[in-house]
């Protein structure tokens, strides 16, 4: 009898062996790869796109469920170290890269592309919707593919070809951009567990509207309720999800409009919220404007001079890195300093975040703090605005020198390095060189933001560091590639007519196009 009951013990926990071997073999295989760059036409210097092999972010990690639940093999995600279009060969060699290690981790169940959906690549149309088509290619269409951008990316005919799922952030500022990736990997995993499979419908809009996220917030009417539509639709019986994508309004290509997607199992769902959606969005068009007042540069200066709040706060919008520009335009800061209200200490202190400079943070560690350094700054390769400023003033904070090195040992990818920075100060201005970023690591420099009366940064609307802190806000109209005047951008090749370029343009039919699977496409 206890013969019996070991060989029936050994059996049972042979057979859980064999189980859980065949369900670790059963574990869908997904690849990951995109481009996550946003870069204005309207800029005159040219960038190489380097790949880098992604981190799994945490909702993926190796103990959790959604970790667990497949085989994540990550190729390259496409970024850049500077500003303006990308070059073709550097686009060219990425690609060819990241379907190197494609090749080599094939089969595919399932694939990611973690896009952007806004990067410009001299003499390429549609990078993104490149990109997916040459993967396509390799890993076949039977894989299931979801595809995660941001809502002020581009959705090109080929971008809705080759997703069987797609989703795109809900709130502007981006909030809500790691909920976003995650639910369009949710969708993925739930489709394939389930043996659902890819939607059988995806319905696309074209909406002829081409604004920026300035104009398109929604913490504010009229974006505010359109995409608390949004979530609406997707609830609806028979449809997996819907999005709204504003679109990349610093790009020039037949793909930069705004577009409607909503993707599901129910054909009159499906179709039917993607037109509400659309619908609504056309007429609404009008409604847009900038979040916080806006005015010319000078007058937005009079105003943070004559307010009693503190921190009043000022965009720098036309050459906002977050939305494309270089970060490197000096129109705004060559201003600022001429101004009589900051031309000595006992003015009203204004931080301004930030302009790059390395050379100027190489005199500030030979002058140390409390020296006096100079040097010029800004518009090293985008000077089609302003010349660099040549800025003299006292060290008030500059990066310890073994600081690089130790960020090189560092495991933080290339790209997410802190840069080497100096705080110069000049009459009653605080300049941070050494970057382009409008939110700087100020951490230990002693600058506190909240005890400036005035903090001047190039950025359009603000990020939630900012908006929590300020106690006043406008928006200045000031040059750079991210110019809010739109209407003076020499566009050639956007697809018009297209509000607000065409403010009269007739109504347009705002046509459903269900898209098909790349499967049905090409029935093979």
């Amino acid at each position: 009898m206890k013969i019996n009951l070991l060989l029936l013990n050994f059996c049972l926990l042979a057979l859980l062996f064999i189980n859980d071997a065949f369900a670790q073999q059963k574990k869908p295989r997904i690849g990951i790869a995109g481009i996550q760059i946003e870069n204005s036409v309207f800029m005159p210097n040219r960038q190489a796109i380097t790949g880098r092999t992604p981190s799994l972010p945490a909702y993926l990690s190796k103990d959790s469920v959604m970790g667990q639940s497949a085989i994540w093999l990550p190729s390259l995600i496409g970024g850049g170290s500077g500003r303006g279009p990308v070059t073709k060969e550097s686009f060219e060699a990425f690609v060819n890269s990241a379907l190197e290690i494609i090749r080599s981790n094939m089969p595919y169940d399932a694939f990611w592309f973690y896009n952007h959906g806004a990067c410009s690549v001299d003499g390429v149309d549609d990078p993104e919707g490149e990109l997916m088509e040459r993967v396509r290619a390799v890993i076949g269409n039977d894989a299931l593919v979801t595809t995660t951008m941001d809502l002020h990316g581009n959705v090109s005919w080929r971008v809705a070809l080759y997703s069987d799922l797609i989703t795109t952030y809900r709130k502007a500022p981006h909030d809500d951009a790691v909920e976003s990736h995650r639910r369009g990997v949710v969708n993925l995993l739930e489709r394939l567990s389930s043996g659902k499979g890819r939607p059988a419908y995806k319905a696309w809009v074209a909406v002829p509207v081409l604004l920026s996220g300035e104009w398109t917030s929604t913490r504010v009417e009229p974006a505010k309720s359109l995409y608390a539509m949004v979530p609406e639709v997707e609830s609806l019986p028979g449809v997996v999800d819907a999005g709204i994508w504003i679109g990349y309004v610093w790009g020039d290509e037949r793909r930069n409009q705004g577009v409607v997607m909503v993707v599901g199992d129910d054909e009159g769902q499906v179709e039917s919220g993607a037109k509400k959606l659309a619908q609504r969005f056309w007429e609404v068009r009008r409604q847009f404007s900038l979040e916080a007042p806006g005015y010319p540069l000078e007058k937005c200066i009079d105003l943070a001079v004559a307010s009693n709040k503190k921190p009043f706060l000022i965009s720098d919008m036309g050459d906002n890195p977050g939305g494309g520009g270089s970060g490197e335009v000096t129109w705004t800061l060559a201003r600022v300093l001429k101004r009589p209200e900051f031309k000595t200490p006992k003015g009203k202190s204004l931080l301004y975040c930030s302009i790059p400079g390395s050379e100027m943070v190489e005199a500030a560690r030979k002058a140390g703090i409390g020296g006096q350094a100079e040097a010029f700054v800004g518009a090293m390769t985008d000077n089609s605005y302003e010349a660099p400023v040549r800025l003299s003033g006292t060290v008030i904070y500059v990066s310890p020198v073994h600081e690089k090195d130790q960020q090189s040992e560092s495991k933080s990818p290339p790209n997410r390095k802190l840069p080497d920075i100096a705080i110069i100060k000049t009459g009653s201005i605080f300049v941070v060189v050494g970057t382009s970023s409008p939110t700087p690591n100020l951490a230990g420099t002693g600058i506190d933001p909240k005890k400036m009366d005035i903090i001047m940064i190039k950025q359009g609307y603000l990020v939630s560091q900012w908006y929590d802190m300020q106690a006043d806000w406008v928006m200045a109209q000031t040059r750079g590639s991210v110019d809010q005047d739109f209407k003076s951008l020499p566009y050639k090749r956007v697809v018009r007519p297209i509000f607000p370029l065409d403010p009269d343009m007739p109504d347009p039919e705002l046509n459903v196009i269900m898209v098909p699977s790349a499967k049905q496409m090409y029935g093979r």
